[in-house]
């Protein structure tokens, strides 16, 4: 895991999703790899379809940097605790990717990843925010089955993820395609299947 975690961490950051020069709120977001009972896997949150900001997607435990916290790796283990339940004290910090920017929500996002060396039970701590929370395996996410591209309206498209019933897409399935691409779990895939967005699920993430 901490050689996926170092690949992860000295990726290029793609032209669409770098920063701009100024502007954008800073936030982090937590990628947590534990070993659960089907073996490596990363945690998920599915967010409130009430939400302001990607509201019904999942994504990974998140959110702003605060005056209080000291960084992205302090906020990214804060809004974690926050959305899960999640036990800090069970948690490595194993590095941080570049900044990324999303351009819908105007966020320049730091993804801190993690190794749970010591898991805990986790659950939607924050339901005004968190729908619900998942443990999904990293063979899942590889899975050929569980692979897809999603056309946007607009012409653009992008890697997703059918597992556990959650659609994974955009930037949390962008940053998961990063993290598995040349890792042992890796498997190849059929990159022709692309399917549009689902009306519902775009209607939500043009909020």
């Amino acid at each position: 895991m901490e050689t996926l975690a170092g690949r992860a961490v000295t990726r290029r950051v793609p032209p669409p999703l770098r920063p701009p020069a100024t502007g954008g709120r800073s936030a982090a977001v937590l990628l947590l790899f534990g070993e659960g009972p089907f073996g490596p896997d990363v945690l998920l949150i599915q967010r409130s379809r009430h939400g302001r900001n990607h509201a019904g997607q999942p994504a990974f435990p998140g959110g702003g940097i605060d005056p209080t916290d000291d960084g992205p790796v302090a906020a990214a283990l804060r809004e974690a605790r926050e959305e899960t339940g999640l036990d800090p004290e069970g948690v490595r910090v194993l590095g941080t990717m570049p900044e990324l920017y999303l351009a819908h929500s105007d966020n320049r996002v730091t993804p801190v990843l993690a190794w749970w060396h010591t898991p805990c039970a986790v659950h939607a701590a924050s339901p005004q925010e968190v729908e619900s929370v998942e443990r999904v395996p990293l063979r899942e996410l590889a899975d050929p089955a569980n692979r897809l591209g999603l056309r946007h309206p607009r012409g653009y498209a992008g890697p997703a993820f059918r597992v556990r019933g959650l659609l994974v897409w955009g930037f949390t399935a962008g940053v998961l395609d990063g993290v598995l691409s040349g890792s042992d779990f890796e498997v190849p895939w059929d990159r022709s299947r692309l399917e549009d967005i689902p009306p519902d699920v775009l209607s939500l993430s043009s909020r």
